[in-house]
Parts: structure tokens; sequence; C-alpha cells
């Protein structure tokens, strides 16, 4: 079993990965599963859903792939963050998104894909969403994870369905 080398939290945000990015919790540099084409499809679809209602003028910013500081020892990567009304100050935001969207790869753990979500409602994101782009399904994390037919956004009068999601 390979160890972790402790990592401080700027030499952490001073690295850029030559593969794709990794997350930081309490010291370590923690590897991501690496995703597949369903994934990158489904990440695709929701940020260019989010990218038509922001050009229809609603304040909806989606962000795939960014570093959100949740605590001065954590850094996690959600695969569409959603920012409204507008984009948090930094290049690495400490401010809640709106939305925190995690899209399920066939090597994630369902108990570390539960911990991440939890790790969101607990820093105070609003609406945390599970894509399975593999089984086709959508979930919403409140206190609980519950299947949905669809997403939905009640300020803005928003659905997302999986026909919108999926290939």
């Amino acid at each position: 079993m390979a160890t972790r080398a402790i990592v401080s939290m700027e030499e952490y945000l001073g690295t850029s990965y030559p593969d794709l990015d990794r997350e930081y919790r309490d010291g370590e540099v923690v590897e991501r599963t690496l995703p597949d084409l369903l994934h990158s499809r489904a990440q695709s679809r929701l940020a260019a859903f989010f990218e038509r209602q922001r050009n229809r003028g609603t304040p909806l910013l989606a962000c795939t792939e960014l570093r959100v500081k949740l605590t001065e020892t954590r850094c996690l990567i959600p695969d569409v963050a959603v920012f409204s009304p507008s984009l948090p100050a930094g290049s690495v935001p400490s401010t809640p998104p709106l939305i925190a969207i995690e899209i399920a790869s066939p090597d994630d753990s369902f108990t570390e894909i539960r911990e991440k979500l939890e790790e969101y409602r607990r820093w105070g994101v609003v609406y945390i969403w599970l894509v399975d782009p593999h089984a086709r399904r959508l979930y919403v994390c409140t206190a609980a994870l519950s299947e949905v037919a669809s997403f939905h956004l009640p300020e803005f009068d928003l659905h997302i369905g999986p026909e919108q999601i999926f290939d």
C-alpha cells in the first residue's frame, strides 16, 4: 500500500497535474477516478444546458472541474458547479455554489460518492445532484439520497430531465 505525502494547501493550490486534477483532503492530495465517455457526455450536456439558460438571461453560471475550497484543509472538485447570481471572487471559490453536481464513473465507490455529497451539504450547497450515466438515473441529496425523475430549480422554474443529460 502506498503512503501519501502530506502537503500544504498552498502547495496543492500551486500545483497543476499532468493528467486529471486531484482533490485535497486534510493534507493529502487524492486522485479522482478517471471519467469515461458517458461521464464526459453527461458533464458536457449539463454545462451546455446551464449556458443556454444564462444566454436567456437566467443568472446561472456553470463551471466544470473547478477546485472549490470548503475549509482550510479541504478542496473538492465537483464535476459541475453552478453559481448564482454571479461567480464568486477568486480562482478557487470558498463560497458554496448553488448547485454541486457529481457524475458517477464506473470505478467510483458509492461510499465515497455519498461522503462527498454529504460534505457539500454540510458546506451549505443548496442543490446537490448525482447523475449516474451508466444506469441513466438521477438523484438528489438532502438529508438522504433519493432517486428523482428530473432535477428541479423552483426559483428559476427549470426542470432538467434525463433527455437533456443522456444521449
